[in-house]
């Protein structure tokens, strides 16, 4: 997939699911729970053990049936060891813009972290395709991001934290070009139990939510 592709498919799935789990296998299993519910993208975090090990499982397994992501990436070196790794978007906790910079080289998606005006104003001047906006649920969530549309219409937004099947739909309603659930979707309680056809359920269930918000923006449009 080119960028512009990995992007659109981002954005049409609407949903990024962020996949912290305590090992490389449970992380691996997770995904292919989500995948089975519907959801063709997914972000393996770097605090997972075996991080890059479980995105070259999951990229060879997988090939263009899902949009893999590298996330919590701190710094330039582990975007590219992710890259080669075969992750096709990276996900930052905050702004670092020499990261945002590798990803440009390589013609890849970057989803800076951001909170501020300045900061997301920043990230996105320095070339984000999306400006993740963490932590989203403590600045006051959906009212948080319909806030920031205002000066930022052009600027497209993910909300991270704070982001549930409750307030899914509110966040897409306030602006949000998609959101990304980290434990709600990805239960660690769940994954300790090995239920992972809940995870399976619940990605439907936030499937069903996002496409829910979307019909009534075009109907209310």
């Amino acid at each position: 997939m080119t960028s512009q592709q990995t992007l659109s498919f981002m954005l049409d799935v609407g949903i990024v699911p962020v996949v912290r789990t305590t090992s490389a296998e449970s992380a691996i299993l997770a995904i292919e729970a989500i995948h089975a519910g519907g959801i063709r993208a997914a972000e393996i975090t770097m605090t997972v053990p075996g991080a890059v090990k479980a995105l070259e499982a999951v990229a060879a397994k997988f090939g263009d049936k899902l949009v893999l992501g590298a996330g919590t990436v701190l710094d330039p070196e582990t975007a590219r060891i992710c890259m080669l790794a075969g992750a096709d978007f990276f996900v930052t906790p905050s702004l670092k813009v020499s990261t945002i910079e590798m990803a440009k080289r390589y013609s890849k998606i970057i989803c800076p972290g951001a909170l501020t005006p300045t900061e997301i104003l920043t990230a996105w001047e320095a070339g984000a395709d999306i400006v993740k906006v963490f932590p989203c649920g403590n600045m006051g969530g959906p009212k948080y991001i319909k806030a920031l549309k205002g000066p930022f219409p052009q600027i497209e937004m993910i909300p991270t934290g704070g982001v549930n099947l409750e307030t899914a739909g509110e966040f897409l309603k306030a602006g949000a070009c998609a959101v990304a659930v980290g434990g709600e979707l990805v239960d660690a309680k769940l994954i300790k139990e090995g239920r992972y056809d809940l995870i399976e359920e619940r990605a439907r269930q936030y499937l069903a939510v996002i496409q829910k918000a979307r019909n009534e923006m075009k109907a209310s449009s």
